[in-house]
């Protein structure tokens, strides 16, 4: 097909983020999507400073907010006995230190602001094309996908965690954890019992090998919730594992609270939370990893989402950089790239699994946690600066 300065493979959110800050720099974008069309599967998500500084970089914050909620409060919870044990205050003096705001939105709804942007953009979509390989020469990139063969100046593999192109740089294989996850949204009218904090602030109940995480979506009107649990079966070594017959044993003992929430969740699909171990090359040449692809992480953070978006931010800065100084050297400008996301994803993602192991502690351990947190100051920033701070 025509060429174009860069395809993007993969048209979910770090795809469609790296599209749309090509494309607003002046340059020829093609995205190309296996799927028939540019939706996104699951729930809610959140977007942190570090994500929302972007998307008000790129024009979109207003919209963003529209679409999902400002949340009051992260708020941590035992989820055995039901007590509070900290809290995030997320107004004005928060959003003053970062530089902007905490948003939650549903996935779907961001998807559709960047696919939007994106056609304004004058980005290139073209779903239903599964790009199977690519070919790096000296002066350019052909993204092979069925019979079509589309030519580049640069190419960005942002075919998520199971991506087949990171193949071309690493052997590595996807993790997992041996938690799944259970999702559910649905409208706050139709939600019973549901502690009102759980309608305005991000609740995070965690207990013994479980946690569960509600937050409202769309305005207020839709109660989103998230429940995790390690899987009897994957220890068992079973190659089935997280299915709905171990969801309810797995919150046993935990609080009223918790025990309405999983009343909300979908339980005819479950998610098994991989990740997997970082790696130090991305680029290849003219190609470069991008996203899940790149980074995958496990979701105790928050992080994958603002991630994605981070490196759609760089990756333009650092082509905008070379195209000052002259001819465009891809090579160059992936490369810049790479040295300056790959130590921040990688801590990212060993923190991210950190933080699982602290959720999901018992017995002493859950005792020393508890105390640690039911002592820290409110306005305490130690932990976070480094993650939300420009």
């Amino acid at each position: 097909m025509n060429e174009t300065d860069v395809v993007v493979i993969g048209g979910g959110i770090g795809g469609l983020a790296n599209a749309l800050a090509l494309a607003s720099a002046g340059h020829r974008v093609r995205v190309l999507e296996r799927a028939p069309g540019f939706t996104e599967v699951g729930a809610g998500l959140q977007l942190a400073p570090n994500a929302t500084r972007i998307l008000r970089d790129w024009g979109l914050l207003d919209e963003v907010i529209a679409a999902g909620v400002l949340p009051k409060r992260i708020v941590l919870k035992d989820a055995v006995d039901g007590a509070e044990l900290t809290s995030l205050d997320l107004g004005a003096g928060f959003t003053e230190r970062y530089g902007a705001p905490y948003v939650v939105i549903h996935r779907s709804d961001l998807l559709d602001i960047l696919h939007a942007a994106c056609e304004r953009a004058g980005v290139e979509l073209l779903p239903g094309r599964n790009a199977g390989d690519v070919e790096v020469a000296a002066d350019g990139v052909t993204v092979l996908a069925g019979a079509e063969r589309h030519r580049a100046a640069a190419a960005l593999g942002a075919d998520g965690l199971w991506s087949g192109l990171r193949g071309r740089l690493s052997k590595d294989e996807p993790v997992p954890s041996g938690y799944v996850a259970y999702r559910g949204t649905l409208p706050v009218a139709e939600a019973t019992q549901v502690d009102d904090d759980a309608l305005t602030d991000v609740v995070v109940h965690f207990g013994p090998k479980c946690h569960l995480v509600q937050y409202p979506l769309r305005g207020g009107e839709m109660l989103n919730t998230v429940a995790v649990f390690g899987s009897p079966a994957y220890e068992r070594g079973e190659a089935e594992w997280g299915g709905a017959g171990e969801l309810d044993a797995a919150f046993a003992g935990t609080c009223d609270s918790v025990q309405r929430g999983l009343s909300g969740l979908w339980r005819d699909r479950h998610w098994p939370m991989y990740d997997r171990l970082p790696i130090d090359t991305w680029v290849d040449g003219r190609f470069s990893l991008t996203g899940d692809a790149a980074h995958p992480m496990l979701q105790y953070l928050a992080q994958g989402a603002c991630q994605a978006l981070e490196d759609a931010h760089c990756l333009a800065a650092e082509a905008g950089k070379r195209q000052a100084e002259g001819a465009l050297d891809w090579p160059a400008a992936l490369t810049a790239y790479e040295s300056a996301r790959t130590a921040r994803t990688a801590r990212v993602q060993s923190s991210a699994r950190v933080w699982g192991e602290l959720w999901h502690c018992d017995g002493l351990t859950r005792s020393l946690r508890n105390a640690l947190l039911t002592d820290r100051e409110l306005d305490d920033y130690r932990h976070i600066d480094w993650l939300y701070h420009p």
